[in-house]
């Protein structure tokens, strides 16, 4: 597990009160990312998942602003750093869900992560995360989906519906590679940040992208595919299910490479 340096919860230090309602409910939303240099790439796609969120889940918004200075005020001066920005309110809870109002801040301070190696080996499983569109607290069923692909000997979980459409992995998006072109699917998922800030530099090389449904079947059609986060902009695939890809070094540097041109935002 990363290293935890700090909680803070609304430029305090987390109360036992606070990490005992983390403790018991998970009602809420967060969002993840790298401080390089004090600055993050993608900022603001980020601040708005989160002014987002906090409205669908809460019904008031966090400020901008008072997310810039909160997390300026945990990083205290780190120039590098993990942070995971999470939302979230005591007010609600199973006999009281009803609260309206602005929730509380909480972050993390960790050590950067490891980037995930490429050659990951997926399990196809059967599953929908709750509310997709949002990045929420309730990780049960990825992290289970995780476990169970690793004990069937298989890297991580990917995602589809009955039919073998594919959505999304475990904590990540997935694209694929044809001749000249990366091929997004289209279906229920969770779009990233560092998806969003691949295909803008994708676009910025003139890469061809399309977004459309791909279904297990479609995994012939493919030369590659490639997992990405805000931890592992790129790490090359190796095989989903019985299907097996071929070398996708190349595929996974140019990955990174487009996510690499967005320049970091001063936080």
């Amino acid at each position: 597990m990363a290293v935890v340096h700090e909680l803070w919860v609304d430029g305090q230090p987390a109360s036992q009160a606070d990490l005992t309602y983390h403790a018991l409910f998970n009602y809420g939303a967060f969002t993840s990312f790298g401080v390089e240099n004090r600055g993050v790439r993608g900022l603001n796609l980020h601040l708005a998942r989160l002014e987002t969120s906090a409205l669908e889940l809460f019904g008031e918004a966090v400020s901008e602003g008072r997310l810039r200075a909160l997390i300026r005020s945990a990083l205290s001066g780190r120039q590098e750093a993990w942070l995971r920005v999470s939302l979230f309110s005591p007010e609600v809870w199973t006999r009281e869900p009803h609260w309206i109002g602005a929730p509380k801040v909480m972050i993390g301070v960790f050590t950067p992560p490891t980037p995930l190696a490429g050659g990951v080996r997926l399990q196809p499983q059967v599953y929908g995360r709750e509310a997709a569109h949002l990045k929420h607290a309730a990780t049960f069923g990825l992290l289970r989906a995780r476990r169970l692909a690793r004990q069937a000997g298989f890297d991580d979980a990917l995602f589809t519906d009955p039919s073998g459409l594919i959505s999304e992995g475990s904590l990540w998006n997935i694209g694929f590679w044809r001749g000249d072109e990366v091929i997004w699917p289209q279906a229920t998922m969770l779009e990233g940040v560092a998806q969003t800030l691949i295909r803008r530099g994708l676009d910025q090389r003139k890469v061809r992208q399309h977004l459309r449904p791909v279904t297990l079947d479609d995994l012939p059609d493919f030369d590659g595919a490639f997992l990405c986060n805000s931890a592992t902009p790129a790490a090359a695939i190796a095989a989903i299910g019985d299907h097996q890809f071929g070398d996708a070094t190349d595929l996974s540097r140019m990955i990174e490479v487009a996510w690499r041109s967005n320049p970091c935002q001063t936080i």
